[in-house]
């Protein structure tokens, strides 16, 4: 992809020195996100630059008192939701943050801004005004409008501040964990969180949120299903006029086909399990993630992206 010297997005927060804080939060797709209690009052000491004394003592102390309820909040801040992974994925907290360059900040930066034209000219021509989301980077942990996430978590959009949420080492854990590399399999996973923000800019995730709280757990997962392929058709959109402006690479396509094939439901369980679990698929198999990220990337059409009255 010849990103380099294109347009970079102002939307981006770089929050990756930032501590966590904040209180509990709803998970975007109500599947256990968890927001961390924290925050330092004015004029306390820090240690090493991060969290105060007071801020880690209030830590473990909710720590123990969650735990003696029954509560393991590490296991709880693994779970995450709204992710770019499905059912079956969990990343690896050991994956260092050497992603998180400057180098691959300007790439993000370069991506967003070509989802910004990408959208901005599609609503424009359908009369309305695409609202452009913003981007956070960070690393190890966030406190969003949605609650607390980890890097376990992934990517993952907000509805309900509008952001999307980014730790750059997952690339790293895209390439040595999952066999997804290239950076237009990178791209493809900021240009799926920018499909849930058109999702919710649309009025779809509002309803279908409303709608899975009076589902069974299996159809509410048949639900995310299909809008997680909505949103990988949304991407693949994105690709079409990305590869309209002749700057995709030989291959490109191929890198992010490839990445949405290794990030199905079926092939996480299975590399995690050794089988797998259809009814608890959240996020698409591998065949309906490829089939409807190309289904975008042919007809660069939203209406061709309606997975809710069609067959996924």
């Amino acid at each position: 992809m010849e990103w380099k010297g294109r347009r970079q997005s102002d939307n981006i927060e770089d929050d990756r020195s930032v501590s966590p804080g904040g209180g509990l939060g709803d998970d975007p797709f109500r599947r256990g996100g968890f927001g961390f209690p924290g925050g330092g009052g004015g004029g306390m000491r820090r240690v090493g630059g991060g969290m105060s004394i007071g801020t880690i003592i209030f830590f473990v102390v909710i720590y123990l008192v969650l735990k003696a309820m029954g509560i393991d909040v590490l296991q709880i801040l693994d779970e995450g939701g709204g992710t770019i992974g499905g059912s079956g994925y969990e990343q690896s907290n050991s994956v260092p943050n050497n992603g998180a360059t400057d180098e691959t900040k300007a790439f993000v930066a370069t991506v967003l801004a070509e989802t910004e034209d990408t959208w901005n000219g599609i609503f424009k021509a359908s009369g309305q005004t695409y609202e452009e989301p913003k981007l956070v980077l960070f690393s190890g942990h966030i406190d969003s409008a949605c609650g607390l996430a980890s890097a376990a978590t992934g990517p993952f959009y907000c509805p309900s501040d509008r952001k999307v949420y980014l730790d750059m080492a997952f690339f790293q854990q895209m390439k040595n964990q999952l066999g997804a590399d290239g950076d237009f399999a990178q791209a493809y996973v900021v240009a799926h969180e920018v499909g849930h923000h058109v999702q919710n800019l649309l009025g779809i995730l509002p309803k279908v949120n409303q709608m899975r709280q009076r589902m069974s757990e299996a159809d509410s997962n048949a639900m995310s299903v299909r809008v997680e392929l909505q949103a990988d058709c949304f991407a693949g959109i994105w690709g079409k006029y990305t590869q309209q402006k002749g700057i995709l690479d030989p291959g490109d396509l191929e890198e992010a086909l490839n990445a949405a094939q290794q990030i199905g439901d079926d092939t996480l369980q299975r590399k995690a399990q050794g089988y797998v679990v259809p009814e608890s698929f959240n996020h698409g198999t591998s065949a309906q993630r490829v089939k409807w990220f190309k289904q975008g990337f042919d007809t660069g059409k939203v209406n061709a992206c309606d997975t809710f009255s069609n067959p996924v």
